[in-house]
């Protein structure tokens, strides 16, 4: 196991234990060694997805998800304030909840993906599908981050993704909520590009999108 790897375990022990101070701690440590602000990669992303990891098998329970997102907004929201920007301009991200008002999912995303440096737009929940359409083509988006509760809501996504078809729009949706995991291939049913289970899967899709900047 390297050091980082390491800085990785010790950070999510301290998420898993709610122990806001000590994640600051080890952070700012890093931050002093002079680490740039791309040691969110190395160690709150890898920290996160093991924490979703371990939810998805049963290790670990939602409410220690929950506030495990919560400290890393707070926790690398301020390192992010003290460098005067996020880490990476692009990709422009929207996320919002079609037709349910289940929002719990939609708030460990964003917590998780601002955690790791990334800008986003939060569009709500309850939405229709040309509520997501309008805002997402208002915006520009790159990438539109669509969670559901419900299999009739995840339904719907299928007129999200036509009618950014229709207005010429090349933003790659993605989906996440029960219904898509309950039936793995719903999400290509509705025409998404790809779909995630959990908060760490919604930033490794994010971060791989930015790579390949398959909206180009």
């Amino acid at each position: 196991m390297t050091e980082l790897n390491k800085r990785a375990k010790q950070f999510m022990d301290a998420l898993l234990h709610i122990d806001a101070d000590r994640c600051s701690m080890l952070l700012d440590n890093l931050s002093s060694q002079g680490g740039d602000l791309r040691l969110v990669e190395d160690v709150v992303i890898p920290a996160l997805e093991q924490i979703g990891v371990s939810w998805e098998g049963g290790d670990i329970s939602l409410s220690q998800v929950y506030m495990a997102g919560r400290i890393c907004e707070r926790v690398v929201g301020r390192l992010l304030l003290e460098n005067t920007c996020s880490i990476y301009g692009r990709p422009r991200v929207g996320i919002g909840v079609i037709e349910d008002y289940h929002a719990l999912g939609k708030r460990m995303v964003i917590s998780a993906l601002r955690s790791s440096g990334y800008d986003l737009l939060d569009y709500g929940h309850g939405l229709k599908a040309d509520d997501l359409v309008e805002r997402a083509l208002k915006d520009q988006l790159d990438i539109l981050l669509i969670s559901c509760l419900m299999l009739t809501s995840a339904v719907c996504v299928k007129d999200v993704v036509a009618g950014l078809r229709r207005a010429g729009s090349r933003v790659v949706v993605v989906v996440g909520g029960a219904p898509f995991r309950l039936a793995p291939m719903l999400w290509k049913e509705v025409g998404a590009h790809c779909m995630g289970s959990n908060s760490g899967e919604a930033v490794r899709i994010v971060r791989t999108l930015m790579e390949d900047r398959i909206w180009e």
